[in-house]
């Protein structure tokens, strides 16, 4: 059987997952990538698991049908509430009907978590992320199968009992970001009030926190704002220095580990260094707005899902 050589799909319900897109072809520059962004149907993280799953699964045999060999979920929620089911119930079958080729779905939640043991030094986490991601408790789960935590969290507050020797996790909600984010405000002094709202939130929860991780693939974009306010005010805080997570260089190097782990996916791969852009939503609007996540412009095409 001829063998057709396979592309790597990046999905996310929106625009966020192109900041993992840039980290991933900065770190492996001679692949070719395939975005599909679901804009049509995004923000899911007000949809119940049932359609997260529904919708993740319909853009996964879409990226599997065009010839991709790895999907990576660079969607928080997607990774949160939908990968583990389509790896365990969905993957026998679309490796099935993938044409000869090896297939896979890979998240963005466990290669930030598995840096985290190594940069924190008081061991007091704080996640910021959508109230989806926080309310699945996914960061924690992830942890707590590395054996470096017990927390018990709920959405409101904090939420950890660690037990000796592991890490206590403190989650906040930042539902305001991503809408500052995708309105292009997100540098404008208006944002300011409301980083300053979730970080302050976050720190009297849990003083000792000394790293932030950042679990929304869009909130990079607010790394300048957020390093500013640790600057000015952590000290008033925290009692540590506070080292931020950001997901877009870590999912980058664990890709490129995977790889080098799984030749027989490298092997797959067609090295043209390209990239193409899909969406469910307007293509025009898609390639403007994609202008805030990249730093060359883009060409979109609409695709339909359903």
């Amino acid at each position: 059987m001829q063998r057709i050589m396979a592309k790597i799909g990046i999905f996310d319900s929106g625009y966020g997952g192109l900041t993992i897109l840039e980290a991933i072809r900065r770190e492996l520059p001679q692949y070719d990538y395939l975005y599909l962004g679901d804009n049509a149907r995004a923000p899911y993280g007000t949809h119940s698991f049932d359609v997260i799953y529904r919708y993740t699964l319909q853009a996964v045999k879409y990226l599997f049908s065009q010839d991709c060999a790895l999907v990576i979920l660079a969607c928080n929620t997607a990774s949160a509430k939908a990968l583990r089911t389509i790896q365990q119930k969905n993957l026998p079958s679309l490796q099935g009907g993938a044409g000869g080729r090896l297939v896979n779905v890979l998240g963005v939640i466990r290669p930030t978590v598995e840096a985290v043991p190594a940069i924190t030094k008081t061991g007091h986490i704080g996640i910021l992320a959508t109230p989806a991601t926080v309310s699945s408790e996914s960061y924690v789960l992830e942890l707590e199968k590395l054996s470096v935590s017990k927390a018990v969290c709920q959405q409101s507050g904090l939420y950890s009992v660690s037990p000796q020797g592991g890490l206590i996790i403190t989650q906040q909600a930042c539902p305001l970001w991503v809408p500052l984010i995708e309105n292009g405000e997100h540098l404008n002094p208006g944002a300011d009030y409301f980083v300053d709202l979730y970080l302050r939130q976050i720190l009297e929860k849990d003083p000792q926190i000394d790293t932030l991780i950042l679990g929304c693939t869009h909130y990079p974009l607010l790394l300048p704002k957020i390093s500013q306010w640790i600057r000015n005010n952590g000290k008033r805080f925290a009692a540590s220095d506070i080292q931020v997570i950001s997901q877009g260089y870590l999912e980058a190097k664990s890709l490129a580990d995977y790889l080098v782990r799984h030749p027989e996916y490298a092997s797959q791969l067609s090295q043209g260094g390209s990239c193409r852009y899909l969406t469910t939503e307007n293509a025009d609007r898609f390639s403007q707005s994609a202008s805030l996540f990249l730093s060359s412009p883009v060409q979109a095409e609409h695709i339909d899902l359903e």
